[in-house]
């Protein structure tokens, strides 16, 4: 794994050598624009609004519309007068309960590793944030933007998982959802058995992708029949949304809950000899 951006925490007198590494990866299926005659790629081409021209790369400038038509371009050295400091820092700012922020502020993990020398000072960062279950909120450049980020510990690892600010973040109060509602004592009852009876232990290696399994399923049998029009499969016919006995709905699903807790079928394994997404 290669790193992709070296620097140091800090936090007081502290200072952490580290590198950061991504923590999660995409496993996306990648597909190519073609012509449909003879199934040539199609290239994307820099093209100008004005008069249509494709624009070399050695001609493109970053610029920003302060008001619509109107733009200001920016330069490098205009990047640079922006003073952000330390720029090669995760800058710990506080530490807080991890339990009381929002998981809708967090959106991106990484891993922290500890360069030469900082092997100590990493074990006791790590050690004091699992023990006081806290999260040092700092803020880090990487590239050329700042962000908010949250360091966090993760078993043997030091995560540092980038955030929301506050104002990234939508309204909920705008939502027209029901805030008070009377709900029946029996209604409630039945929800909350049914909430127990599917209630298990967190094991993320459970859940799959179901939708790329299923999309290479389909690629595989485009290639095995030449490019041909696959038939498609007759679908299960999916049961009325229609609500019309709420406490009948929640024993229906009490009664598939069980009975399927009874009896699991194995799931189905797809063969996949095409290549997969990096």
């Amino acid at each position: 794994m290669r790193a992709i951006w070296k620097g140091s925490i800090s936090f007081g007198l502290v200072n952490i050598p580290i590198a950061l590494y991504p923590a999660t990866r995409k496993e996306e299926l990648k597909f190519r624009l073609l012509r449909a005659k003879d199934l040539s790629p199609v290239n994307y081409k820099r093209v100008a609004e004005k008069d249509g021209r494709e624009v070399p790369w050695g001609d493109i400038v970053k610029g920003y519309e302060y008001e619509k038509g109107k733009f200001v371009v920016l330069n490098e050295k205009d990047f640079q007068r922006v003073d952000l400091e330390a720029t090669q820092t995760v800058d710990i700012k506080d530490f807080v309960d991890l339990d009381e922020i929002d998981p809708m502020y967090f959106y991106k993990p990484y891993y922290l590793e500890p360069q030469k020398g900082g092997d100590k000072a990493y074990v006791l960062l790590r050690e004091a944030l699992a023990d006081g279950k806290k999260v040092g909120i700092a803020k880090v450049v990487i590239k050329t933007r700042q962000y908010l980020a949250g360091v966090k510990a993760l078993k043997h690892a030091l995560v540092l998982e980038l955030m929301h600010f506050a104002e990234e973040l939508a309204d909920a109060e705008k939502l027209n959802v029901p805030k008070k509602l009377e709900v029946g004592k029996r209604e409630k009852e039945m929800a909350e058995a049914l909430v127990k009876s599917m209630t298990s232990k967190w094991d993320p290696e459970k859940y799959k992708d179901d939708y790329r399994d299923a999309l290479l399923e389909v690629i595989e049998e485009k290639v095995e029949s030449g490019g041909k029009e696959i038939e498609e499969k007759p679908k299960e016919k999916k049961p009325s949304t229609k609500v019309i006995d709420l406490v009948a709905v929640l024993q229906e699903s009490l009664k598939a809950q069980s009975g399927g807790r009874k009896k699991k079928s194995a799931p189905k394994k797809a063969k996949h000899h095409v290549k997969k997404a990096a």
